[in-house]
């Protein structure tokens, strides 16, 4: 089996779509021998900021000399990425492996389901101290709820997502991504968390005897932003944070708090945010002329998205490249990206649930704004070249989906 070959029957079972339920990861890691039982997590849910929070947490956790599993979706670049020890993706090989041993049990998994049980295997065999795992939707029935007494439960900010699958109140959402919390096992959430389901997670908590911890707006003090990143003050600790928006302060506030919970010395806890490299959160592809490359695609993560680009830029105007999955809340994300976006160049990225430029297109005319359909993601860039972009007084956001993200950023480094 080489390794498009297993790559090719991993891809194979998104035929089986999204299945709630543990009863087939279960079978699968059962038949490995339950990797997972013999590793410790730190397992984080939520709708928007849990990439972030998992990568500066597995930073952290590496600066204070563990050996350190981050189990993350979805990749950018390399599928890989989704598998990492001490920053090291996973090998082919060991995929190729994992795959044909997977593939011999007899049990019709879901993708998710079955890379789950792939990296659970993978972590044990490296000897991980801990694995980082980041949810993959909601919680309780997401395949990584296997897992049994997690070192604590991070909870990030919870906004509507995948509305068809986990409710459709912010209530509703929360008690899903509240399935995550057990018994008497630390939870930490962000200051940002909505009243409504801070309440939801508060009462799960207290019903599962859990101690929980929120940090204060008020921990995260700003003292300089850059478009290369933030100097702040988190939970009375000077850091740098290397992600830009006062959002990914917040994020790494949540981190700093759950690394204070779990005993993290002050040093490793400074030296692993300082460190962070993420590609798609607000990343810089070019400085002169300006691209910036963004991933989020909910309502809530462009809101983020453009508060971070009206402080830190305020007279910039941007040409917007934007490709979105058609189950997305497309035209809400459109709209809180307005205030930012002179023009948008729609393309659909290589995915069967992308949408077709032509109907996102017309999606972001609806508010009298210009939108050209350019189809392919090669074609939207042939087309943003063709315009004189990005030109050196004007500046591109690229923007939407990881898939989008993946195809783009190719092109840029």
């Amino acid at each position: 089996m080489t390794y498009q070959d297993a790559l090719n029957y991993v891809y194979s079972l998104e035929r089986f779509g999204i299945m709630p339920g543990l009863e087939r990861v279960r079978l699968l890691c059962e038949a490995l021998g339950n990797p997972q039982e013999q590793l410790q997590f730190i397992h984080v849910a939520g709708t928007n900021g849990k990439g972030s929070a998992c990568t500066m947490m597995s930073e952290v956790l590496r600066a204070a000399g563990k050996r350190v599993g981050l189990y993350t979706s979805p990749y950018v670049l390399d599928f890989r990425e989704r598998m990492q020890v001490n920053g090291a993706m996973i090998p082919r090989e060991d995929i190729c492996r994992l795959t044909r041993r997977l593939r011999e049990i007899p049990i019709e998994a879901t993708e998710f389901e079955f890379i789950t049980a792939m990296a659970f295997a993978w972590f044990a065999e490296q000897n991980c101290d801990i694995v980082v795992l980041e949810v993959g939707l909601g919680g309780r029935y997401d395949a990584t709820n296997i897992i049994s007494q997690p070192l604590c439960s991070v909870i990030m900010k919870i906004a509507m997502d995948h509305t068809q699958v986990l409710g459709d109140t912010i209530e509703e959402i929360a008690a899903e991504k509240c399935g995550i919390i057990k018994p008497g096992c630390p939870v930490i959430t962000t200051c940002e968390q909505p009243p409504e389901a801070l309440r939801v997670i508060e009462e799960t908590a207290r019903r599962h005897g859990c101690e929980l911890h929120v940090p204060a707006h008020s921990e995260c003090e700003i003292v300089e932003s850059t478009i290369f990143g933030t100097r702040a003050i988190l939970a009375d600790i000077p850091a740098w944070v290397p992600l830009i928006g006062p959002h990914m302060c917040r994020n790494a506030l949540t981190v700093v708090r759950a690394a204070q919970v779990l005993g993290i010395p002050v040093k490793a806890i400074q030296q692993g945010i300082e460190r962070v490299k993420m590609p798609a959160r607000m990343e810089i592809l070019s400085n002169e002329p300006l691209v910036i490359l963004d991933g989020g695609h909910n309502p809530d993560g462009a809101r983020a998205l453009a508060a971070a680009l009206m402080e830190l830029l305020p007279a910039q105007r941007f040409t917007a490249v934007c490709g979105m999955m058609a189950d997305k809340n497309i035209a809400e994300f459109l709209q809180a990206l307005r205030p930012v976006v002179g023009e948008w160049i729609t393309c659909r990225p290589q995915n069967a649930r992308a949408m077709p430029a032509e109907e996102l297109a017309a999606l972001a005319r609806v508010s009298g704004q210009k939108a050209t359909a350019a189809g392919s993601v090669q074609d939207a860039l042939q087309l943003l070249a063709q315009m004189g972009l990005p030109a050196k007084d004007g500046a591109v956001l690229i923007c939407g989906s990881f898939y989008l993200a993946g195809e783009v950023r190719g092109y840029f480094t």
